[in-house]
Order: structure tokens, then C-alpha cells, then sequence
């Protein structure tokens, strides 16, 4: 078995000496070079599993060789020893092509940790052809559509996978940026580490920090022993901060620095601890626009948004809508049981829709649709669309089908006996929490409802996002009635 090679490039012969013993004692082979110009020799006479190059050189910048080695055909990675505080010259980097950085002074642990995630890269094979979805035969990709725009998309994917470049998916709610994170993990030489997806905003401002970095046992009242956070549980592998931007302003510090130090301290505990994380976040919300609001840190904003990723509408790639809906109908289809299909008519009413709610939404509505659907086949009318969104020529939906009524839960006796007194002495109610509840619970039921039980346009009545949404059904216990 080949040991793998390391080229490192500085002009400090102190720090590269440490270097070099670390890796030696890692059981790695190393050269080095003090300049450009030997290390250009070096990389063309041999094949090398890390390069890791200072910034500033006597015959030039690291960021020229991060160039030159991130625009070879090479499976190469590279990674660049920054200034310490200089977070704009890391952010350069990691946009050139760095695969990581390092800061001066270089931790041991985090140059470990750095070597270790590019060995794994080095070692995974080139994934020139990964993007291609499953159903073409390929390595599978969640994401699916044969567009242009989902093409380029995976084709991004896969490239960057191969770098450890934080990176900030934007794109509508339903749009699939989760499964796009999940792509970037499992492409990536972390894949046999965990991914652990945290929705930012359905964490209870008080508990954020313990959630996130963990605590120690005693730490605050019900701390009965330790328990990781989830940078912890990510450590290896990938953690996706979904609707990042609702972040409170005071976690938001607190995360900046566990982002550029690498390190989390647990509540209660007195030393940090180094953690091995691949960020990714997402959200909905324009974040520049937060930032100008004052919603976001601006720090923050940009140490995340290193690389950023794009994720269509639904309404933009029109075309795939009949991939997509033959993919749903088949994993919604009962095993053994016949597939149902759309008529030409209905796939049409498919395409001429916005779908403000885009794939999750078109999951509803084929959802739905096999309810009403005869004979295996759907049609215009079973799909319910809002028929302002019909094209002409195309029948409306037909009238609605006797559903079960939703009947909320009998008002607290403080509220329906003592209505008509309200409104000159309101009645106080016995327990606040239970007729809150009461009242969040009639409001849902009331929009799902009116949407057939539609938890995505329900959402947008509510002025919610569906994971809000789904989050009060579940905390409420509201089900969709058989």
C-alpha cells in the first residue's frame, strides 16, 4: 500500500518543521518547498495527496498555485495557512478552489482533522460522471429533473463536494434544498459520517446553545448528564443549518466563532473542544437583504455564504414535471398495486400551474389526486388546482367532494359561555397555555379546511412556512382525517 505523499509549501523553516513531524508521526510521506518555483517543479515530477501552501510567498501568493492546482484534471487538494484573523484571505481562497485553510498560529488538532478530510477526498474516486440521477443507472442523486437548469445543478453538486467551502443554498420553500445538502454530503468523502439537518427555526431561542454546542451535566436545572450538540453529533460529517436566517443576533455570534475557531464549548464546561464539520446552510429569505435590515450579521453572512447554490422553482424547469410526477406516483403507488397516471390534460394543467409551493406542493396535489382518481387514471378535475392557474381551454376543478368536516375541539367553557360578555368584561381563562392552543389549533384547522387538507397552501394562508406548519400539527396533534 502506497503512503500518501503531502507537499508543504512556506517560507518559515520553523512552522514548516512542525508540520512536517506532525504528518511524519501520522505516518505520512512529506516534501516541502520555502517557494512557487519548487513547488511548481515538485507537483510536476509527483502526485501528491494534500498540497498545503501559505498565503504569502518571496516569488509570489499561494493563491496563484490554488488556481493552478484547482483547475487541473488532477484529484488533488489543497489547502491554504492564513494570517491569523484573516478571514477575507480564507474566504478567497476557499472561492479560488482551497479545498480548506488553516490560521496561524496552526493547531495541531485542526491540522489532523484537515489532513484526515483531504486523505478521504484523495482516496474517493473522481466523480466526473456522478451527475446523472439514479434512474439513469448513476450513483443516485436526490435531486431529479432532466432540465438544463437541474443538470448544471448536480453537475455543481459534484464539484463541490470535493471541498470543505461552506456553502449557502437559497431557493423558494419546497424546492428541495435539503436534499440538495444531503447530494453535497453524500458525494463527498464524508459520506460514511453523519449528516445532521437542524431547522434553525424551530428551536426555542433558549435552548439554541445547548442544542447546538451541548452541555455538561449540572449546567442548568434538568442538566442531568452530558449531552453532545449538534456540532458534536456532526463531528466527521456535514451539519445543514436550515432557515438560517432566523437565527437570533445572539446565537448568530456564538456560532461565528465555533465557525472560525473550529472549536465548540459545551454550557458548563470550561475548555473548548475541536470539532470536524462541513457547514451548509439554506433558507428562504433573501440573506443580504437580512443583512442590510440588520436581521444578520454580516461577518456571519460571509462566512457562510463562501460558495453559493442556487436551487431553481419548479415553475422555471417546467419540463420536469412529468419526471417528477411519475417518480411521485410510483413511491406513492401501494406495493403490487397498479400505477396511476396523469391524461395529457392533466400533465398539461400540471405545467401551466405556478406552484408557489414548487416539488413539496406537487407532492400534495398528486397525493390528493390518488383519493379522487377512477380507474387508475387522474384527471383535470382530481388534481383541484386553483383555477386561476388553469391555462384556457382547460376544465376548472370539479366541485368539491363531501369531505370529512374537521370539527375542532369544544371551546373552553370560559370562551363559548362568556362570548357575549366579552366583549365589555373579557373572562379570563383558566389555564392560558390550553386556550392558546385551542385558539392556534380551530385557526389551523380552519386553513386546512379550506385547502382540502392541502398543509402547503395552508401554510401560505397561515403566513407560515410548511415546516412551521408541521411542526404545530404534530405538537397539537392535528391528522388528516381519514
Amino acid at each position: 500500500m502506497t503512503v500518501p505523499r503531502i507537499l508543504v509549501i512556506d517560507d518559515e523553516a520553523d512552522l514548516r518543521e512542525l508540520v512536517e513531524i506532525t504528518l511524519l508521526k501520522m505516518g505520512l510521506d512529506v516534501d516541502s518547498a520555502e517557494s512557487l518555483a519548487t513547488a511548481r517543479t515538485l507537483l510536476r515530477e509527483q502526485e501528491y495527496a494534500l498540497v498545503l501552501t501559505d498565503m504569502r510567498l518571496p516569488d509570489g501568493m499561494g493563491l496563484e498555485l490554488v488556481r493552478e492546482v484547482a483547475g487541473t484534471s488532477r484529484n488533488t487538494p489543497i489547502a491554504v495557512i492564513t494570517a491569523f484573523g484573516s478571514a477575507d484571505n480564507a474566504v478567497t481562497a476557499l472561492k479560488a478552489g482551497a479545498f480548506d485553510y488553516l490560521s496561524k498560529p496552526v493547531g495541531l488538532d485542526q491540522l489532523r482533522l484537515l489532513v484526515q478530510s483531504a486523505l478521504r477526498i484523495s482516496a474517493a474516486p473522481v466523480a466526473a460522471d456522478k451527475a446523472t440521477p439514479a434512474m439513469d443507472g448513476g450513483t443516485a442523486l436526490r435531486l431529479m429533473g432532466e432540465s438544463a437548469l437541474m443538470r448544471d445543478l448536480r453537475a455543481q453538486i459534484v464539484r463541490l463536494a470535493r471541498s470543505m467551502a461552506p456553502i449557502a443554498i437559497s431557493g423558494e420553500s419546497g424546492s428541495g434544498k435539503e436534499l440538495a445538502a444531503r447530494d453535497i454530503h453524500a458525494q463527498s468523502a464524508r459520506v460514511d459520517k453523519p449528516f445532521v439537518a437542524v431547522n434553525c427555526g424551530a428551536i426555542p431561542e433558549s435552548l439554541m446553545e445547548a442544542e447546538f454546542f451541548g452541555y455538561r451535566k449540572g449546567a442548568f436545572t434538568g442538566a442531568a448528564d452530558d449531552r453532545d450538540g449538534f456540532f458534536q453529533a456532526a463531528n466527521g460529517g456535514t451539519l445543514l443549518l436550515d432557515e438560517v436566517a432566523d437565527l437570533p443576533l445572539a446565537m448568530q455570534v456564538k456560532l461565528l466563532r465555533a465557525i472560525q475557531e473550529r472549536r465548540v464549548r459545551k454550557v458548563g464546561a470550561t475548555v473548548e473542544e475541536p470539532v470536524d464539520v462541513r457547514l451548509i446552510s439554506a433558507t428562504h429569505q433573501d440573506l443580504a437583504e437580512c443583512v442590510e435590515k440588520g436581521r444578520f450579521r454580516q461577518d456571519l453572512y460571509y462566512r457562510l455564504n463562501v460558495i453559493e447554490l442556487r436551487l431553481p422553482p419548479l415553475r422555471e424547469r417546467l419540463d420536469d414535471i412529468g419526471m417528477l410526477a411519475d417518480a411521485i406516483l410510483a413511491k406513492l403507488a401501494a406495493p403490487g398495486a397498479r400505477r396511476t397516471t396523469l391524461t395529457p390534460a392533466a400533465l398539461a394543467a400540471l405545467r401551466a400551474y405556478a406552484f408557489p409551493g414548487n416539488v413539496r406542493e406537487l407532492e400534495n396535489i398528486l397525493e390528493r389526486a390518488l383519493a379522487f382518481a377512477n380507474h387508475d387514471v387522474i384527471e383535470v378535475a382530481d388534481l383541484a388546482l386553483r383555477s386561476a392557474s388553469l391555462p384556457a381551454g382547460l376544465p376548472a376543478a370539479a366541485p368539491e367532494p363531501d369531505l370529512p368536516a374537521i370539527v375542532p375541539a369544544p371551546l373552553p367553557p370560559t370562551w363559548s359561555a362568556a362570548a357575549p360578555a366579552m366583549v365589555a368584561t373579557p373572562a379570563l381563562p383558566v389555564a392560558l397555555p390550553d386556550h392558546l392552543d385551542q385558539v392556534e389549533r380551530e385557526i389551523i384547522c380552519r386553513a386546512l379546511g379550506q385547502t382540502r387538507f392541502n398543509r402547503t397552501q395552508a401554510a401560505e394562508l397561515l403566513g407560515i412556512s410548511f415546516r412551521q406548519l408541521r411542526y404545530r400539527m404534530q405538537r397539537l396533534d392535528i391528522h388528516e382525517p381519514d
